[in-house]
């Protein structure tokens, strides 16, 4: 069963996990980050854009990891992930560009390219901290439900119900929201040595109840993160509102 923790919501919880983001980058400056995208963390990277402009927080000697990318999707694209971190995080934060790792959705091989991003991720050490967040259908990065999940990380085609999802940000148009992408495997995601997954919102709720209590099954990836020896989930009230609080 994994560590729950349960605010009223989405603003305190934001406020609450910045400041808890900022004392981890305190202890340990050279701290490996591995980062979400999607409507969840948002409020989040504000936040950490805010404690960053008042000099509460340096994250000079920290570096990241995203969890995706799209494929066939060039980092200036405006619907890429490159563009939302810059967007959101990145440019209100002094994180050098050296230490900002993304994968490559144009890279002419793809296979090289996510061959790549795993070495690269070896070589910085590992991630100390991987957050999350988490699909109404169970996935996380984009490790969709499928008959079976792929470790590392991996080219993936992207279910209906997630390029819905995603379509806010090609123009709110999900035919323009490409059909694949390239993504961290779970295997990736499990040898982060601390796991922070955040879900808000009341159509989290029964995905996020299957995940923490559910049988542990490729048709819910997110179920996967109950081996993790420490991961928490962090949720506002709505999204909490079907776990069992006994």
């Amino acid at each position: 069963m994994p560590k729950v923790t349960i605010f009223p919501d989405e603003r305190v919880l934001a406020r609450t996990l910045a400041a808890q983001i900022v004392e981890a980058v305190a202890q340990k400056p050279d701290i490996v980050l591995g980062l979400p995208t999607g409507r969840t963390p948002i409020r989040l990277y504000h936040e950490l854009g805010a404690m960053h402009a008042k000099g509460q927080a340096d994250f000079s000697r920290v570096t990241t990891f995203n969890l995706d990318e799209f494929l066939g999707v060039p980092p200036e694209h405006p619907g890429s992930y490159r563009a939302f971190m810059q967007e959101h995080l990145f440019s209100r934060v002094n994180i050098p560009d050296s230490q900002i790792h993304l994968l490559n959705g144009v890279a002419p091989d793809p296979l090289a390219e996510c061959i790549r991003y795993e070495r690269a991720i070896a070589a910085a050490g590992g991630l100390d901290l991987q957050l999350l967040g988490i699909g109404t259908n169970g996935h996380i990065g984009f490790n969709e439900p499928a008959r079976e999940l792929t470790g590392s990380t991996h080219r993936v085609l992207l279910k209906p119900s997630t390029r819905h999802s995603n379509a806010a940000l090609f123009g709110g148009n999900e035919e323009n929201v490409p059909r694949e992408a390239l993504s961290m495997g779970m295997a990736t995601i499990l040898r982060a040595r601390r796991i922070l997954l955040i879900a808000t919102g009341k159509s989290k709720a029964a995905c996020i109840e299957r995940a923490a209590h559910g049988p542990i099954t490729t048709r819910m990836p997110a179920s996967f993160l109950q081996l993790h020896r420490d991961m928490e989930l962090v949720l506002d009230e709505a999204a909490a509102s079907k776990l069992s609080r006994s």
